[in-house]
């Protein structure tokens, strides 16, 4: 909330307690797993156009980064929801992806949402976002929308009171506080564990078992049946089939997810045991198993403190919903290689970073937003050498519960059960993204906004490459019958150098994917050798994807990803591949395409602006221009220097619009600049007649115009403007600061217009500077900031002019357009003429 002092504090302080106390209310009454508040953006560089999320209740604030910021005018229903005062409903996943796929494709979880404005007299002041498990496709609304739409409306009344009734106050300017949602149910005996005799069916279970299944001891039959019908009547196959299987000695790879007969979830590990019922050793061998142990527990409940699950041979660790370790047992802390005490009470993201970022970071966000478990492999660094207890690689379940998120942790090495095979896929590779079915969808949404190869490479490097858990990515682009290197990232730095440019007979496996339009998977460094002997290697470990980029028949590059270890590529994996394969061929057909176009828009452009600026002994001169970097539109700015009399005129201007009619408007009102200007008209007479000749050429069409006429000798200079941002002066030993100099209209608007002559001396080595409003103005900010900032940088620049071994002029020009030259985009053209009266001719 805007403010100062102590009183900002104090406000702001009670805003954040406003505002997670509305999220957890809503999480109370509707059912939610997630809730927010959005509030429009208040923060240093923020526009007014913007929404931040201020308050997230009930999902770590990484895990939600890329929403919180986002544009009102952006696809997304929280935008729709404050831009329209509406609410927005979203009662499963189909209705999501069909009115909005963007959305859908960042969070491809089946969650239901409700986004609700806040109301607050002029307009909505934020918007109460709720996110809960899917209603299903039958389109059941996930809640009750009065009942939000009243606690919406409580926080309005009660922001309102807050800011004294100013709505303008009602901001936020900081990173969205994060709160523990309230627990849903008390602790209760989470874990039980039993032993199973084969050659009896006898189960032997203790007390916490009964508890957690809510029999009674004189309920239960114990044997291996009633076990099986008591945890999951409708699953019972599948705990006779897993005990059968381990007795044998073949234990499941990965603890099973069972529903019980109410529907909670349910996790069961055996393992082969002695006649304690315990564990195995690593060090133990096979042979004949006398008894199977188990375990059961409730991924749902807090109460995994109270030793059981230390007995268990896999890791299990909780996370409370804002990602804290709540608990870890004996094995989990062993597989991290550090102390239990260095793992609680800390972010997933500090005690365990291997489990963290792409891929990983989308499995946590699938658990924590819908009720399904998730399954993954992933490799942690470094554990081949014998650190991290030796173990390098992991199968990963977690399973969600109303408060607690539960994982376990199995090594690789426990995967190949003794007597039995290794399950299928790879071991300690990180698997594919649990959305892999909605990488399509999210990469071609993701294309729609890539116009040139790089931004398509980078996008491909974004969304693609994490999805499937590679680290290196090499795109080659077909020219001329060969193969040029558009984009490399994550391979050693000139091992890819002596492929670029390689014609198509290479026998290399990126120019045979395009030849023969077939994708290459190699599951090892090993088999890609021996398949392509002498070809140099850039890793000892790792597989490979070669994929061929056509589009609608024609051969476009090559794609390349890289994975650090050893990986097998399953059929649907192969497909998805293949798929996003066609996607970036047609992104990339289409920016080469942009890029030949937006260079013959560039030629046009600079064919129309002056080849070179008349000169006079006694002024210095430079100009510069930068075309905008939005869509393939010319603009219209220009700028000239021109012969007038015994002096000069200089001038500047900026067409509306963009486009080829714009471009044609400049070109013929820079001739009747230079026409008028050539015949000695004052800076008055020189806009007075170009006003006129553009009203006749296109009624409708304006320009903004700035002339000025300088007498070398005298310094006398004459200056007159019609709509245009005013000139700077920076006088010697002075500091640069806009001209007061009257205007008049912009041009081609009144044909009686008249613009007003302002006069004053240029003394010798002063700077006069002429700039178009693509160089000041910023969204969201108003253009005189931008003309401030303007002045600073002509201040710096001109300083380092003065000095003796100082910059020229055109240095002074580069400096004043290098922030904008070097921007990630400029919606806008860029023109900027100086001019400087030299002491001695």
């Amino acid at each position: 909330m805007a403010g100062s002092g102590e009183r900002a504090v104090r406000t702001r302080a009670r805003l954040a307690a406003l505002l997670a106390d509305a999220s957890t209310a809503a999480l109370r009454s509707a059912g939610g797993r997630v809730a927010g508040v959005y509030l429009r953006a208040g923060g240093p560089g923020d526009a007014p156009d913007f929404l931040r999320l201020a308050v997230l209740a009930g999902l770590p604030g990484p895990l939600f980064r890329p929403w919180w910021r986002v544009h009102v005018d952006r696809p997304f229903p929280v935008c729709d929801a404050y831009r329209l005062g509406l609410p927005v409903v979203l009662p499963n996943a189909t209705e999501a992806v069909r009115r909005y796929p963007q959305f859908a494709a960042g969070l491809p979880f089946p969650f239901a949402s409700v986004h609700m404005p806040v109301p607050g007299g002029g307009g909505p002041l934020g918007v109460l976002a709720v996110l809960r498990p899917s209603a299903g496709d039958d389109g059941d609304e996930p809640l009750d929308r009065e009942l939000l739409a009243r606690l919406a409306e409580g926080l309005g009344t009660e922001l309102l009171a807050l800011a004294d009734g100013d709505r303008g106050a009602i901001v936020w300017d900081g990173e969205p506080q994060c709160v523990r949602p309230p627990a849903a149910r008390p602790p209760q005996a989470a874990v039980g564990r039993f032993t199973w005799d084969p050659a009896t069916h006898a189960v032997r279970a203790d007390d916490r078992l009964h508890t957690l299944l809510g029999l009674a001891a004189g309920d239960f039959a114990g044997t291996d049946t009633a076990l099986a019908e008591a945890l999951a009547p409708a699953e019972a196959y599948r705990v006779l089939a897993a005990l059968r299987d381990t007795a044998a000695g073949k234990p499941p790879g990965a603890p099973l997810s069972l529903r019980a007969a109410d529907g909670a979830s349910r996790l069961l590990d055996l393992w082969p045991a002695g006649d304690g019922g315990a564990p195995p050793s690593p060090a133990d061998g096979g042979g004949a198993v006398a008894r199977v142990g188990g375990v059961v527990f409730d991924p749902g409940r807090a109460a995994l403190a109270d030793g059981a699950a230390d007995q268990l041979p896999q890791g299990v660790f909780c996370l409370d919903r804002l990602g804290t370790v709540v608990y870890a047992n004996a094995a989990a802390a062993r597989f991290a290689g550090r102390a239990r005490e260095a793992l609680l009470g800390r972010t997933l993201w500090d005690a365990l970073p291997w489990l963290t970022g792409p891929p990983y970071d989308d499995h946590l966000r699938g658990a924590l937003l819908s009720p399904e478990p998730v399954h993954f492999h992933v490799r942690r660094p470094g554990g081949p050498d014998g650190a991290h207890g030796g173990y390098d690689g992991f199968a990963v379940s977690v399973h969600p519960g109303d408060d607690l998120l539960t994982c376990t942790l199995v090594p690789a090495s426990r995967m190949e059960a003794p007597g039995g095979p290794r399950p299928p896929g790879p071991a300690v590779a990180a698997g594919p993204s649990m959305a892999a079915a909605y990488r399509p969808i999210a990469l071609a949404i993701a294309l729609t906004d890539a116009v040139t190869a790089q931004q398509v490479s980078a996008v491909v490097m974004q969304e693609l490459l994490p999805a499937f858990g590679g680290r290196r990515l090499a795109i080659y682009l077909l020219q001329e019958r060969h193969l040029h290197l558009a984009w490399e990232s994550g391979f050693p730095p000139g091992f890819l150098e002596p492929f670029d440019g390689v014609a198509l007979d290479a026998r290399i496996p990126a120019v045979e994917t395009l030849a023969t339009g077939r994708p290459l998977f190699f599951e090892s460094m090993r088999q890609l050798a021996e398949t392509y002997p002498g070809l140099p290697m850039d890793a000892e470990e790792g597989s490979r994807a070669f994929l061929p980029l056509i589009a609608s028949g024609r051969p476009v590059g090559s794609c390349v990803l890289g994975f650090d270890g050893p990986r097998g590529f399953s059929a649907e994996e192969r497909t998805v591949l293949t798929a996003l394969a066609g996607l970036i061929a047609h992104a990339m057909e289409r920016a080469r395409r942009y890029d030949s176009e937006a260079a013959l828009a560039r030629g046009l452009q600079q064919a129309l602006l002056p080849s070179r600026l008349s000169a006079h002994p006694r002024v210095e001169t430079a100009g510069r221009y930068l075309p905008g970097t939005e869509g393939l539109d010319v603009g219209g700015d220009w700028y000239d220097v021109v012969e007038s009399g015994d002096g000069l005129a200089l001038v500047i201007g900026d067409v509306q619009g963009h486009g080829v009619q714009a471009a044609a408007t400049m070109g013929q009102l820079r001739s009747a600049v230079r026409a008028f200007a050539l015949g000695d008209r004052p800076p008055d007479e020189v806009l007075s007649g170009t006003n006129h000749l553009l009203i006749g050429l296109d009624p409708g069409q304006f320009a903004s115009c700035c002339c000025l006429r300088l007498d070398p000798a005298t310094g006398l200079t004459r200056i007159a403007r019609a709509g245009h941002p005013p000139p700077l002066l920076l006088a010697p030993g002075g500091r640069a600061r806009p001209l007061d100099i009257p205007g008049g209209v912009v041009l081609g608007v009144d044909p009686g217009a008249r613009y007003p002559v302002t006069e004053l001396i240029l003394e010798p080595d002063a700077i006069l500077a002429l700039y178009t409003d693509g160089l000041v103005e910023r969204a969201g900010a108003d253009i005189d900031d931008g003309i401030a900032d303007l002045c600073r940088a002509l201040d710096r620049a001109g300083a380092a002019a003065g000095r003796r071994d100082g910059l020229t002029l055109s240095g002074v020009a580069d400096r004043l357009t290098a922030a904008a030259r070097h921007a990630d985009a400029r919606p806008d053209d860029v023109a900027l003429l100086l001019a400087r009266r030299l002491r001695h001719g």
